[in-house]
């Protein structure tokens, strides 16, 4: 049986990513710090953030309270929108908030280069192949990688065929699970060697993938709970996953994943899966990043 929990990816510059970590979005303010320390003493390696999750600090403090040294970790986080004319302020804003010298992975959040002033505008001059090309100047003693978050194969093919690209983003992070599967998407990604990281991974709390049946029938045949069930099809499906939670046994529970494996029947029965939900949409962005056409 594989050891999931120690199970990692290489990305395209040679470094590992650890394929479960703990996800930090939309976490109660105040309850991060303690959900990253006992996610780390737990035994993960992977704590994902960002810039707009308002949140950084509270991970910072949450790494340093665990006792993990910094070197073990891997730490994600994003240059928020409002802030793609401004890259070299964005990560060193990050690593402040972070208090570390440098994170592991570096994304732009969103394909959508939003002004400062409103965030329902986008600068005219301006969009994400600029930022990219920003983003390959970043130091990497700052960066170790860089990638993208919430890139569709249609902005992809923008990114790679820009004269300005020169570095193939090392992830892509996306909304992954039954509902959302992007099975497109995810084969393009593994051609162009970009590493797929899934988040809302469990599809958020409200979501009617906790009611399917197809997945309480896998979760009460092999006694997981359905959380543990749709990490293992992300890990078995070949991605990273982020799962977000600071409640202390949910954390725990996501990360037993040790000594046992869904059946390929399992994993066909939830690709079978034919309802769509989204956990997030890009009605809010003043340009359209979803096309779907990743399916």
């Amino acid at each position: 049986m594989t050891a999931w929990t120690k199970k990692t990816d290489t990305l395209n510059t040679g470094a590992t990513i650890p394929l479960i970590g703990l996800g930090t979005w939309q976490s109660q303010a105040g309850a991060v710090e303690k959900a990253v320390e006992d996610a780390l003493r737990a035994g993960y390696r992977h704590i994902d953030t960002a810039l707009a999750y308002g949140n950084e600090a509270e991970v910072g403090a949450g790494i340093r309270a665990s006792g993990v040294p910094r070197e073990e970790i891997f730490i994600t986080t994003k240059l928020d929108n409002t802030w793609h004319k401004r890259v070299p302020e964005g990560i060193a804003s990050s690593l402040k908030s972070l208090g570390v010298d440098y994170v592991d992975l570096y994304l732009m959040h969103w394909p959508s280069s939003t002004t400062e002033e409103d965030l329902m505008k986008h600068y005219p001059d301006w969009d994400f192949t600029k930022t990219w090309a920003e983003m390959q100047k970043i130091p990497k003693t700052q960066a170790k990688a860089i990638g993208v978050s919430n890139f569709a194969i249609k902005n992809l093919e923008i990114l790679l065929n820009a004269p300005t690209t020169t570095v193939v983003p090392a992830a892509n992070q996306i909304e992954l699970h039954p509902m959302n599967p992007s099975p497109k998407l995810v084969k393009y990604c593994k051609e162009k060697g970009i590493h797929c990281t899934g988040y809302s991974c469990l599809g958020s709390t409200n979501s009617p993938l906790h009611k399917n049946e197809a997945l309480l029938a896998i979760s009460e045949k092999t006694g997981k709970s359905s959380a543990q069930v749709l990490l293992k099809w992300g890990l078995q499906k070949g991605w990273s996953v982020i799962p977000k939670t600071v409640t202390e046994s949910r954390v725990k529970n996501n990360f037993d994943q040790d000594g046992w494996e869904l059946e390929d029947a399992d994993i066909a029965k939830l690709d079978a899966i034919t309802q769509r939900f989204k956990v997030c949409g890009d009605s809010w962005l003043p340009v359209r990043v979803f096309f779907g056409d990743d399916e």
